[in-house]
């Protein structure tokens, strides 16, 4: 003879994850504005705080010492650039166009430029 047991069954279902036990933070619309705030200002702050330092020697920069002449009829500015160069006058013709925001290297009778002093 045999016997048959019936166990009554339940339905489990597993358990609803909360906020709080999947450890993830949902921010308002509000508290994302203020996350960007924050950081928006600590990033000009830490822009403010080394905006003097230069990048290259991490120390303050100075103002190179300069005369000002005024381009004659026929001058070239490698013709000025050899007579204030050091040696390299390609060089001298950059520092030329750098200090005077030249675009090109065509210069005008009558015009002044700043030329280092050494």
């Amino acid at each position: 003879m045999s016997t048959m047991t019936i166990h009554p069954t339940y339905a489990v279902r597993p358990a609803r994850r909360t906020q709080a036990s999947t450890g993830q933070v949902r921010l308002t619309r509000r508290g994302r504005l203020m996350l960007f705030a924050m950081m928006l200002a600590f990033v000009l702050a830490a822009a403010l705080t080394f905006s003097d330092i230069s990048t290259a020697t991490n120390e303050a920069g100075t103002e190179a010492p300069t005369e000002t002449i005024v381009v004659q009829p026929g001058q070239t500015l490698w013709d000025i650039a050899a007579e204030h160069s050091d040696g390299d006058v390609r060089k001298t013709v950059h520092e030329l166009e750098r200090l005077n925001a030249l675009d090109s290297s065509m210069l005008q009778a009558g015009q002044e430029l700043f030329v280092p002093v050494d």
